[in-house]
C-alpha cells in the first residue's frame, strides 16, 4: 500500500505513454491530474474503471482536469484499450514498474484464494503544482468519476 499522502509532493516521472511517447509529471504543471493506476488493460474491473472516466471527460476537462492512466501494460496492449473503448486519455506502459514502484502501488493481493503481488488500483488526485490533493485507496470501479469530483 502506498505510504504517499495528502500535501506530499507528487514523486516525478518521466514514462512513455501509449505512443511511445515520453510524458512527465511536469507536463501537467499548471492543471489538475487524476492519476489512476490499474492492474491491467481490457480485464473487467478495468475496462469499467476507464470507460467511466471517459464517460465523464468533459466534465473533468471543464474542472481543469487531466486524466492519466497507468498499468504495467506493453504500449501495444495500452493503445488497443484505448481503441477499443475509445478512451480520450493516454496510458503510460510502464513496464519495468518504474512509476507504479515510485508511487507505492505495487503490493501483495488476494484474488480467489490465491495471493500474488500485483498492482493496487489507486488514484492520485495531484494538483497544480504536484502536491497530492486525494489518495483513492478504495476506487468503485463502476463510479469512479464519482469520487474525484
Amino acid at each position: 500500500m502506498t505510504t504517499l499522502r495528502i500535501g506530499d509532493k507528487a514523486p516525478d516521472f518521466s514514462a512513455l505513454d501509449q505512443n511511445g511517447k515520453t510524458v512527465n509529471l511536469t507536463d501537467f504543471k499548471g492543471k489538475k491530474l487524476v492519476l489512476f493506476f490499474y492492474p491491467k488493460a481490457s480485464t473487467p474491473g478495468c475496462t469499467m474503471e476507464a470507460c467511466n472516466l471517459r464517460d465523464n471527460y468533459q466534465l473533468f476537462l471543464d474542472k481543469g482536469y487531466e486524466i492519466l492512466g497507468v498499468s504495467a501494460d506493453a504500449a501495444n496492449r495500452q493503445q488497443n484499450f484505448i481503441d477499443k473503448n475509445k478512451l480520450p486519455f493516454n496510458l503510460i506502459a510502464d513496464e519495468d514498474k518504474t512509476l507504479i514502484k515510485a508511487y507505492g502501488v505495487w503490493g501483495p493481493k488476494k484474488f480467489m484464494g490465491r495471493e500474488f503481488d500485483g498492482i493496487l488500483r489507486t488514484t492520485f488526485i495531484i494538483d497544480e503544482n504536484s502536491i497530492i490533493e486525494e489518495v483513492i485507496l478504495k476506487v468503485n470501479t463502476k463510479l469512479h468519476a464519482s469520487q474525484i469530483i
